[in-house]
């Protein structure tokens, strides 16, 4: 559940701002609900196990329940914010918080934080029975959070506080809008611009300021496990110094470990969940897709892609303004983009690009974490600790091995759990003397 959090959290401040798309990668380089998977034939009582038949034997009913019930949710869920932004605009909502901005504030700055703080506000209450059935409800229904409501609550909270400071106290989101002002025409390029440097700070700042306000990070207590780990990484070519266990059991029974941020951010976390529930080589296989992503600049491509990415969907987002307000601006008595009633149609129209776009930027992770799959068995060698990992992670994240095609294309940020079986099971160029293809050590 936190993982979503801090993933949506760092995405919506980034957004706000400067319309950025951080890939789930960014920040939570193994998603919860697509799990990582690479295995191998593992050998019991001298018979080999066909891993993909267990996944798919797995896959219980209540599985099978709870993906159809998260797959509707991730189909419709980004398009009720968007919904409701039509819904405020025609009943003349934003309009009048507009003009309490500007009756009770001076400066640009001010005016925009007024009004932000309002919006904020505003569409969390109209959410909260969403995020409160999708993220506490149904997650408690199926076994999966270990939260009080209070404790939630208190989660959103803080989130929604983290967005505020994030986009409106620092001048994020005024800095963006004096563009909008001042360059009617070519104000879409001047955001996509700046979608880089927002987007190196988010991951680069997520694991100092964000992660903390939910969590507590400490030291890696087992000494044994983190000489290993820290082996592991300097064979990977990662320059961590010290590997951390963070306290998600409160949270949820999920399972999940990251490489995260960069420079002085750079860590290697461990969920409280991992190590009680994975055994020593199925951790350390695990944190071997986790340390590709950091040797093969996963998170550099992804903010490149970023930028690139910015520029096509704010020129979307731009003409999407400009048609909507044609159609609807008199009647709303909204006629600019600059307006501070527009704010939210801008951040409708990029959560709607966002989501049209997904079959294209999924493509583009799946690819990733392939390619991390890869990573991690030249790395270790060892296909089959990594079958019994995501095995479990596949079972405890009731994760379906085998989506059709369209629920992959729209929703898989990660390959799926059969795919990667087979790979990982037919995957073996040290056994044929072939060279390598991602990992570039001995």
């Amino acid at each position: 559940m936190r993982r979503s959090i801090i993933a949506s959290l760092v995405t919506l401040s980034c957004a706000c701002a400067l319309g950025l798309f951080v890939p789930p990668e960014a920040s939570a380089l193994m998603a919860a609900g697509d799990s990582l998977t690479a295995t191998a034939d593992t050998l019991v009582a001298g018979t080999p196990r066909d891993l993909v038949a267990e996944a798919l034997a797995g896959f219980s009913p209540e599985s099978r329940a709870y993906q159809q019930i998260r797959t509707i949710l991730r189909f419709a869920s980004p398009l009720v914010p968007v919904a409701l932004t039509f819904v405020f605009l025609a009943l003349g909502v934003f309009q009048r918080l507009r003009d309490l901005a500007n009756a009770r504030a001076k400066g640009r700055w001010a005016r925009m934080l007024v009004f932000f703080t309002g919006y904020s506000v505003l569409m969390a209450l109209a959410l909260f029975p969403l995020a409160c059935y999708e993220d506490f409800a149904l997650e408690h229904r199926f076994g999966f959070s270990t939260e009080t409501f209070g404790a939630w609550s208190l989660d959103q909270l803080k989130a929604l506080g983290f967005q505020i400071v994030a986009v409106g106290v620092l001048p994020l989101l005024a800095f963006a809008w004096r563009a909008v002002e001042e360059s009617p025409r070519r104000w879409w390029l001047w955001l996509a611009a700046g979608t880089l440097p927002v987007a190196v700070a988010a991951v680069l700042l997520q694991p100092l300021v964000f992660d903390p306000m939910f969590n507590t990070f400490t030291p890696l207590r087992d000494q044994s496990l983190k000489r290993e780990i820290l082996a592991l990484a300097a064979r990977a070519d990662v320059p961590a110094r010290n590997v951390y266990e963070v306290d998600m059991s409160k949270h949820t029974r999920k399972i999940n470990a990251y490489v995260s941020g960069f420079g002085a951010s750079q860590r290697i976390v461990l969920w409280d969940t991992a190590l009680t529930g994975l055994s020593r080589d199925e951790l350390l296989f695990v944190m071997g897709h986790e340390m590709g992503h950091y040797t093969l600049r996963h998170i550099w491509k992804g903010l490149a892609a970023t930028a690139v990415l910015a520029f096509v969907a704010f020129a979307l987002v731009a003409w999407l303004i400009r048609a909507t307000l044609a159609a609807f601006g008199k009647r709303w008595g909204v006629h600019e983009a600059h307006d501070l009633a527009a704010v939210p149609l801008m951040l409708a129209m990029l959560s709607l690009v966002g989501y049209l776009g997904a079959p294209i930027t999924n493509l583009m992770s799946r690819a990733i974490e392939h390619e991390a799959d890869v990573f991690a068995l030249e790395l270790t060698h060892d296909g089959d600790a990594g079958g019994r990992a995501f095995l479990k992670l596949a079972a405890l994240n009731k994760s379906d091995p085998e989506p059709s095609a369209f629920v992959r294309t729209w929703l898989f940020t990660h390959p799926p759990l059969a795919d990667r079986i087979r790979f990982a099971r037919d995957y073996r160029p040290w056994a044929k003397g072939e060279p390598n293809r991602a990992y570039r050590g001995q």
